[in-house]
């Protein structure tokens, strides 16, 4: 067929078939244009999933009458006006796309008002054609009607699920969107029923009461506070304890300067700094917010805007996978002596990136009470193991723990420390089948997995110790030939001493070919040719590579497993007691390195209760 210009009707429906895929498109659409004109409420009413009415009403700033009309136009904005503009976008939207698109598929009518307007005004589109602008009662803001979606378009309008799903999905990313603007009360209602209210806030409680609702109230139980800054990147938001972990990524959510994103390199990175407190296959749950100069990403790199372009990747990286890495890293039994998952965000929001306390080191034979006699209760140890006179744990500084002991077993004048000079684990009490350890803190009874506690110390010397070494490389008998793209032999020539660094010696001998002369000593079992095919691919991706050092933790892991203590192995008091002294000045000592909790604590309200004490 001959060259043709496209009539401008079929023009704006291809345009929309980027913009506009389902009803939810249509919605974040307006919600992001409602956000940008500044309004503080906006309300978002559907029927029929979105299939039948969108209709967005917000008090933003307003649209002037004459530019009601332009408005309609395709790539017409007032968000954008030059390139120095597009190279430092602070706004949501800024292509002028979505307006025109929509209504090439749907009949849109637009009202808006100025804020010190005596009336508003109103345009309609009609069949691709702009109705001229008439006057309307309105209040100040912007009401957007957008209903019959794909009524000209019945073969896209197939694709479309039922109401139930299409209400689903708008509901989703309104979640998505209002999650990231604290500042803005965002309702959304569908047949006139309410289906969600985001109330605006800013202070502390506001944010997580909004972080409950879209979340869910046992994320915020389990989730701890995060913030950092370095050198123009701020981080802060919320982490789920590994504990908290999913099956699905469907509690990821990242922003950047406010936006709303899905962009794989920075959910490599939030998942990398996990790495090592997941049990394997389950995902991260976290709120976070990365805040940084816009001329500094390009967020025109997405027909959707979902995924961005960093200037400095690799640093940008590195900085989300320190930051949440260390965040992470802090989560060891702390003063509290609460266990993990156990406080709301409140109480851990101090505990991110705080330093670790300093601990009573006194042993427990010194300051602990005393029951008489050995403990015949102490399953995993025999009676030898106790000495005489059976000091099993320190006091709880409390009026009455002599009552609670039933009356005259505990003397009252044996309690002699307070609640501060307890460690968060407190002192071993016994064993338990000789897996677990009770022991008795400040808050209650103290359930500990000693394997699983051992084997996350262990661990963390292991790696401390490989770190302290450097990687030490291991020269191939008979070096490996490895046939690459040229494009990947390019990148390993260039990053030829960075490969040094991690262990591998590969020189380049052709166009499209590789020749491995050494690895990491620790992985000389590995395959060598794999490994540099995915640390190249990582080179190429992220502009730098983890996998040797994942590499290296998985050998230490193992080796942390068949090192730790093993079931049924008996336990002095006091190797218990300093198993629990490790624990507390151990990084991530609250899970193993296979993302299993190590400890738990049993409050004593919570074993009154149980006994029906005070009732």
């Amino acid at each position: 067929m001959p060259i043709r210009r496209l009539p401008p009707q079929l023009v704006d429906q291809i345009a929309a078939g980027e913009v506009v895929e389902r009803p939810a498109s249509v919605v974040k659409e307006l919600l992001e244009n409602s956000l940008d004109a500044g309004a503080r409420r906006v309300e978002i009413e559907v029927e029929q999933g979105g299939c039948a009415l969108v209709r967005v009403r917000d008090d933003g700033a307003g649209i002037p009458p004459d530019e009601l009309a332009s408005a309609l136009d395709r790539h017409a904005t007032s968000k954008i006006t030059s390139l120095d503009d597009l190279e430092q976008v602070v706004s949501l939207g800024f292509r002028g796309e979505a307006l025109p698109s929509i209504a090439s598929v749907s009949r849109l009518t637009l009202t808006s008002r100025l804020r010190d307007a005596a009336e508003g005004w109103r345009v309609q589109v009609e069949g691709g054609r702009i109705v001229a602008p008439e006057p309307a009662p309105s209040p100040p803001g912007t009401c957007v009607e957008v209903r019959d979606l794909f009524y000209n378009t019945p073969a896209r309008r197939r694709f479309l699920r039922t109401d139930r799903t299409e209400l689903g999905h708008v509901e989703t990313m309104v979640r998505r969107i209002g999650l990231g603007r604290f500042d803005t009360t965002i309702s959304l209602s569908a047949g006139r029923r309410s289906q969600l209210r985001l109330p605006a806030g800013q202070d502390e409680a506001s944010r997580l009461r909004r972080l409950s609702a879209v979340c869910g109230e046992t994320f915020v139980e389990h989730c701890l506070y995060i913030e950092r800054e370095v050198e123009g990147l701020r981080l802060w938001g919320w982490l789920a304890q590994p504990s908290f972990s999913r099956a699905q990524a469907d509690l990821q959510y990242v922003y950047l300067n406010g936006r709303a994103l899905r962009d794989k390199l920075l959910s490599h990175a939030v998942r990398h700094g996990y790495r090592d407190v997941l049990y394997h296959g389950r995902q991260p749950a976290y709120v976070l917010f990365l805040d940084m100069d816009p001329a500094r990403v390009d967020v025109n790199a997405h027909p959707a805007k979902t995924e961005v372009r960093f200037r400095d990747a690799r640093r940008v990286h590195d900085f989300v996978f320190r930051s949440v890495e260390q965040a992470l890293a802090e989560t060891r039994p702390r003063g509290t002596g609460t266990a993990p998952g156990a406080a709301g965000a409140g109480e851990l929001a101090t505990t991110g990136l705080a330093a670790p306390p300093a601990f009573m080191s006194a042993r427990p034979d010194q300051r602990g009470l005393s029951l008489g006699g050995p403990l015949p209760w102490a399953l995993g140890a025999p009676a030898a193991d106790l000495p005489a006179g059976g000091a099993a744990g320190a006091g709880v500084g409390q009026a009455g723990v002599a009552d609670r002991a039933g009356g005259g077993a505990l003397a009252a004048e044996a309690v002699a420390c307070v609640a501060a000079e307890i460690p968060p684990l407190g002192f071993a009490l016994a064993q338990l089948h000789g897996i677990y350890i009770l022991a008795q803190n400040a808050e209650g009874l103290v359930l500990v997995d000693m394997h699983a506690a051992h084997e996350r110390i262990v661990y963390e010397r292991l790696k401390q110790a490989a770190a302290s070494g450097g990687v030490q490389l291991q020269p191939l008998l008979v070096p490996e030939s490895l046939a690459v793209s040229s494009a990947e032999a390019t990148l390993a020539e260039r990053h030829a001493p960075r490969l040094r660094e991690m262990g591998l010696e590969v020189d380049r001998q052709g166009p499209e070919r590789l020749v491995i002369r050494a690895v990491p000593a620790m992985l000389a079992g590995a395959d060598a040719a794999q490994l540099v095919r995915d640390v190249l691919g990582d080179l190429g991706e992220l502009g730098g590579s983890a996998r040797i050092e994942q590499a290296q933790h998985a050998l230490l892991g193992t080796m942390a497993c068949h090192g730790s203590v093993r079931a049924n192995r008996a336990l002095t008091r006091e190797e218990m007691n300093a198993l629990l002294r490790d624990m507390e000045a151990t990084e991530r000592a609250d899970q193993c390195n296979h993302g299993r909790p190590t400890w738990t604590v049993l409050p004593l309200r919570q074993l009154d209760n149980l006994f029906l004490r005070g009732r």
